[in-house]
């Protein structure tokens, strides 16, 4: 997808979704040295440190799933570490008209940027063009707007690397047990949604690269109790089985549930988001959880650390570009037993 650009500088997103404490930029003027040389990127000061005050808004819809409360937690969290951010964030909603609403009065008090995780990106749209428009930077998190001109930058996770690395993993790992012709489950989220489509693709060509399929399948609701029924559901249905993906650890929890239900221990389990619950349960190795692929809501700590760049008109040292990418995508790393110990800080509650 190709992203607007307006003339703000930058940061730069690595690997699985980086905390704020990790953000270093620095000033992007070209500045020079006593003797007139221009000073190179990674002389430029520390972007950690206090610089003029920003003002930052924030919208995101209703905390009713862990992931989605995280992602408010990290914000707020995020802003709170900077003493030159002051942070306008509204209540969420999962009323479509009601953040349109609660982002039309962020416009209207001013603020210097504006952090929005849309309930629909479509319906938002518009009133991101608006702050836009106003020259209000908008940084547009997760699910995206209709229009490049709707923001400055997106930054989210890749659905569909998540369920590439998951088929990966369970492969190579089903390969290492001589493991010839497995049977391999998947629990889904929501089917109609992009964001499902585009994971269980994922899933699929990776599996068929290694030469296996996907086998039964069901799709639940990211709700602990559909994942407990669909889970119980697709064990009924299958009394062979040698590894399940479930794409998300909200619903992980009910499908661990149905499968402790069922006193199945013939397969093991990969979960999809990143939650503590399920690194604990990867940690303590004791149960069919062995990995868990991330899409990781520390993406809105970045996005407000980004924000405080925009708003301050900074950039990142170790970029030689001077303005901030139009598009960051988070690389969803699989966690397992042996680097869990990395993640534990961007685990979140399910």
């Amino acid at each position: 997808m190709i992203r607007n650009n307006v003339a703000r500088r930058g940061f730069l997103l690595s690997a699985a979704g980086v905390g704020a404490g990790a953000v270093l930029a620095g000033c992007t003027s070209n500045e020079r040295s006593a003797d007139g040389e221009q000073q190179p990127a990674g002389d430029r000061a520390d972007n950690t440190e206090p610089g003029p005050p920003v003002t930052i808004g924030f919208s995101a819809p209703a905390a009713d799933h862990g992931w989605m409360a995280a992602m408010t937690i990290n914000a707020r969290e995020s802003a709170g570490r900077y003493s030159d951010v002051t942070l306008e964030a509204t209540e969420g909603t999962n009323d479509v008209n009601q953040q349109i609403a609660q982002v039309e009065s962020l416009i209207n008090n001013d603020v210097d940027v504006l952090v929005v995780l849309p309930f629909d990106g479509k319906a938002l749209t518009p009133v991101g063009r608006r702050a836009m428009d106003r020259g209000i930077p908008v940084i547009n998190v997760d699910r995206v707007f209709d229009t490049p001109l709707a923001y400055r930058t997106w930054i989210g996770g890749d659905n569909y690397r998540m369920g590439v690395n998951a088929g990966n993993y369970i492969a190579e790992r089903l390969k290492a047990d001589n493991v010839r012709d497995p049977v391999i489950g998947e629990v889904a989220g929501i089917d109609s949604l992009p964001l499902t489509q585009q994971r269980s693709k994922g899933f699929a060509d990776a599996l068929t690269t290694h030469g296996f399929r996907v086998g039964p399948r069901v799709a639940a609701e990211f709700t602990p109790q559909t994942g407990q029924e669909q889970t119980a559901n697709l064990l009924q249905s299958a009394p062979d089985l040698d590894a399940l993906w479930n794409h998300d650890d909200d619903q992980g929890i009910g499908v661990v549930a149905a499968i402790e239900a069922a006193g199945r221990d013939d397969f093991f389990l990969v979960g999809g988001a990143g939650s503590r619950n399920m690194m604990d349960l990867i940690k303590a190795d004791s149960g069919p959880v062995k990995a868990t692929v991330l899409y990781s809501p520390s993406m809105a700590s970045s996005a407000l650390s980004m924000a405080r760049l925009l708003g301050q008109n900074k950039g990142l040292s170790d970029l030689a570009e001077h303005e901030i990418p139009s598009e960051i995508t988070t690389y969803s790393a699989v966690v397992t037993k042996d680097n869990v110990d990395s993640y534990l800080d961007v685990g979140f509650d399910s």
